[in-house]
C-alpha cells in the first residue's frame, strides 16, 4: 500500500465506521418506535443542533475559552515550575508534594471554596480547569527533564557549559517528548475540568457554557438538545486532541523515535 492510499484508508476508514454506527443507531431508533424523549435519533440530534445554534453555538465559545485560557496557563505554570523543580533538589523537595496534594484532591470537592474566594465565575471555572490541567504537564515535564542521558550530562560538564546553557541546549530538547505528552494529556483534562467545574458552580445564563446547556436541557427534558450539547463537547475535545497531536508531530517527527516512520 502506497503512502497517499494508506493515509487516505486511515482517513475513510474511521469516518465509515462511525457513519456506520450512525445509521444502525437511527434505523433502530425508527424499528423501536423509541421517543425522541428518552432517545433521539442522529437526525433529531441533527435538527435540534441547527434549531438550537444560536443558543448553543455562544456557549460553545464559552467552553473553549476558558479551556484554551487554562491549557496555556498549565503550560506556563508547568513548564516554569518543573524547571525550577530540576534545577535545584531542595527546591523540589519543598514543592513537588503540594503539587502531588493539589493533583491528587478531588476538583468537585475544592471548587465551593474556590467559587467562595474568586471575584467572578469565570475565574473560578478558569482557576479548576487550571488545576486538573496544571499536574499532568508538570509530572511529565520533571519526568523528561530527568530523564537526560547522563553520558550527555557529562560531556557538558567536560566542555564546562554553565547550568543554564545545559538546560538550554540538553534538556529542554530532551524533554520535549514528554513536554508534548503531557500537552495531550492536560488539552483533554482542560475541557474535562472546565465542564465539571461549571456543573458544581451551577452557573447560568447568557454567560454560561456547555454544561449548563446540558444541564438546563435535561431539567426541560429536551433530549435532542442534550445530545447536541454533548455532540459539541465531544466535537470540541477531538478538534483539542487533534490540534495537540498536530504540534506533537510537528515538534517530533523529523528526529524523534515515536514520530520516525519505520522502512519494514
Amino acid at each position: 500500500m502506497t503512502g497517499t492510499a494508506e493515509t487516505l484508508a486511515k482517513i475513510l476508514v474511521p469516518i465509515l465506521v462511525v457513519c456506520t454506527l450512525l445509521v444502525i443507531w437511527q434505523v433502530g431508533v425508527w424499528v423501536s418506535g423509541v421517543p425522541q424523549y428518552i432517545l433521539p435519533g442522529p437526525i433529531a440530534i441533527a435538527g435540534a443542533l441547527f434549531k438550537d445554534w444560536g443558543t448553543l453555538s455562544p456557549a460553545l465559545w464559552v467552553t473553549t475559552k476558558i479551556t484554551l485560557m487554562s491549557l496555556g496557563l498549565a503550560l506556563l505554570g508547568g513548564v516554569g515550575i518543573a524547571v525550577a523543580l530540576v534545577q535545584s533538589k531542595w527546591i523540589e523537595i519543598a514543592f513537588y508534594p503540594i503539587t502531588v496534594i493539589l493533583q491528587v484532591t478531588p476538583i468537585v470537592a475544592i471548587a465551593p471554596l474556590i467559587l467562595i474566594y474568586s471575584p467572578s465565575t469565570q475565574v473560578a471555572l478558569l482557576i479548576c480547569a487550571f488545576l486538573v490541567a496544571f499536574f499532568p504537564i508538570l509530572s511529565n515535564m520533571v519526568q523528561g527533564l530527568k530523564s537526560v542521558d547522563h553520558n550527555l550530562l557529562n560531556l557538558f560538564d567536560l566542555y564546562g557549559a554553565s547550568r543554564w546553557q545545559t538546560l538550554l541546549y540538553l534538556k529542554l530538547p530532551a524533554s520535549l517528548p514528554y513536554f508534548m505528552t503531557g500537552l495531550r494529556i492536560g488539552g483533554g483534562l482542560a475541557l474535562i475540568a472546565a465542564v465539571v467545574a461549571e456543573f458544581a458552580a451551577g452557573s447560568a445564563g447568557a454567560g454560561s457554557g456547555l454544561a449548563f446547556r446540558l444541564l438546563e436541557a435535561q431539567f426541560r427534558l429536551n433530549i435532542p438538545r442534550l445530545f447536541a450539547a454533548l455532540f459539541l463537547l465531544s466535537c470540541l475535545g477531538v478538534v483539542i486532541f487533534a490540534i495537540t497531536s498536530f504540534i506533537s508531530w510537528l515538534a517530533l517527527h523529523r528526529w524523534h523515535e515515536s514520530s520516525l516512520k519505520r522502512e519494514n
